[in-house]
C-alpha cells in the first residue's frame, strides 16, 4: 500500500477545519440574522457578580448577536410594567432586553447595555427656517419636537421626561450603591435630542448612557461626537442573545492597544477556561476506548460478525464440493 503524502494530510486537515468553522458560523448567522453572529465582552459594566457568573455578562464572554427591529426591543420600563403585553420578560439577569449598539452611530467598538425606556415623539411641529420657535430640533428627521411619551410608564404628552423608579411611579431599578443621593434609578427632566432607548449597563450603579441631562450625575457613554444620545433604530445592531462564557478571553489575550484586554475579565473565567480546555483536550483519550467498547459490544456488529462467520463456512463447504 503507498504510503499517503503527509503534506496533503495536512493540507486536507486544515480545509476540513476550515470548512468546519465556516459551517458553525453559517449556522449562527441563520440563527441570529446578524454577522457577525457573536461579540466579544470587553468590560465589566453589565456583571452582576464580580467573581463571575453565568446567565450575567461577563468580560470574556462570547454573545449571540440577535437582528431585532427597533420597535421590538423590549425595554426594563415595558417588562416591568403590569398592564404591559411583554410583562416578565427577562434577559441576562434583569428585566427588559440588552441591545448592542453603536455610539452615535460612529465607528468604534460597540456597547453592550441594557434599554431601560424608549422615547417616542408625541406632538411634532414644522421645523420653520432650520430652527424649532419651541421643543426640540430632531435634525436627522427635520421636523420640531413637543412632546414625549415614554411606553411602560405613564408619561404622555410630556415637554420633559421626569420618572422614578421606585415600583410605583415604573418598575423598580436599584442602583445597588447610593447614586446621585439615591438608591433607584432618577431621569430628571430630561429633555432628548430625538426618539430613542435610554440605557444603563447593570453593573454602572444607574449612571446612564446619555450622562447627566437625563440623570444628574451620570457619567455617560462617549464617541467622537461626545456623549451619546437615546439609540436610535439606524445604531441598533442587535439584542444580546445566549451567553458563551469564558471563550472570548482568548481573543482578550490577543487584542491591540484599542482593548481594555484582560483586565476586566473575573479571575474564575480563567479557571474555567482552563478546565474547558484540559476538558477538550482529555475528551478523545477518554471518549475512544468507550466508542470501541460500546461498537464491540453493539448487536448490529456481533450479527455483522455472526453473517460473516457464516458466510466463510458457506465458502469453505463449496470449495470442498
Amino acid at each position: 500500500m503507498a504510503k499517503q503524502d503527509p503534506l496533503l494530510g495536512l493540507v486536507r486537515e486544515i480545509i476540513l477545519a476550515v470548512g468546519m468553522i465556516a459551517i458553525i458560523i453559517l449556522a449562527l448567522w441563520a440563527h441570529t440574522g446578524s454577522m457577525p453572529p457573536l461579540v466579544v465582552v470587553e468590560s465589566s459594566s453589565m456583571i452582576h457578580d464580580k467573581s463571575g457568573e453565568v446567565g450575567s455578562i461577563d468580560a470574556g464572554d462570547l454573545i449571540l448577536v440577535h437582528k431585532r427591529e427597533w420597535s421590538d426591543v423590549i425595554t426594563f420600563a415595558e417588562a416591568t410594567d403590569t398592564t404591559n403585553a411583554n410583562f416578565g420578560h427577562e434577559s441576562h439577569g434583569l428585566a427588559g432586553d440588552v441591545i448592542i449598539y453603536e455610539r452615535n452611530g460612529e465607528e468604534g467598538t460597540p456597547i453592550i447595555h441594557r434599554a431601560i425606556l424608549r422615547v417616542i415623539p408625541n406632538r411634532t411641529a414644522v421645523v420653520v427656517n432650520n430652527s424649532c420657535e419651541e421643543g426640540v430640533h430632531d435634525q436627522s428627521v427635520g421636523i420640531c419636537i413637543l412632546s414625549w411619551d415614554v411606553p411602560g410608564t405613564e408619561i404622555r404628552d410630556a415637554e420633559n421626561i421626569s420618572i422614578s423608579f421606585d415600583g410605583i411611579s415604573a418598575g423598580r431599578y436599584d442602583c445597588g450603591v447610593e447614586a446621585h443621593g439615591n438608591m433607584i434609578l432618577n431621569v430628571v427632566e430630561w429633555r432628548p435630542e430625538h426618539s430613542g432607548f435610554l440605557t444603563l449597563g447593570d453593573n454602572n450603579h444607574c449612571s446612564v448612557d446619555q450622562g447627566s441631562k437625563a440623570v444628574p450625575g451620570s457619567s455617560g457613554v462617549y464617541s467622537a461626537s461626545g456623549v451619546v444620545g437615546p439609540v436610535k433604530a439606524d445604531w441598533l445592531i442587535g439584542v444580546a442573545g445566549g451567553e458563551i462564557p469564558w471563550l472570548g478571553v482568548v481573543k482578550l489575550m490577543v487584542s491591540g492597544d484599542d482593548s481594555p484586554g484582560i483586565i476586566h475579565v473575573p479571575n474564575s473565567s480563567f479557571f474555567w477556561l482552563a478546565g474547558l480546555i484540559v476538558a477538550l483536550l482529555l475528551a478523545p483519550i477518554i471518549l475512544e476506548p468507550i466508542g470501541k467498547r460500546m461498537i464491540a459490544t453493539s448487536p448490529e456488529l456481533i450479527e455483522a460478525q455472526r453473517e460473516d462467520a457464516l458466510d466463510a463456512v458457506v465458502s469453505l463447504l463449496g470449495e470442498e464440493e
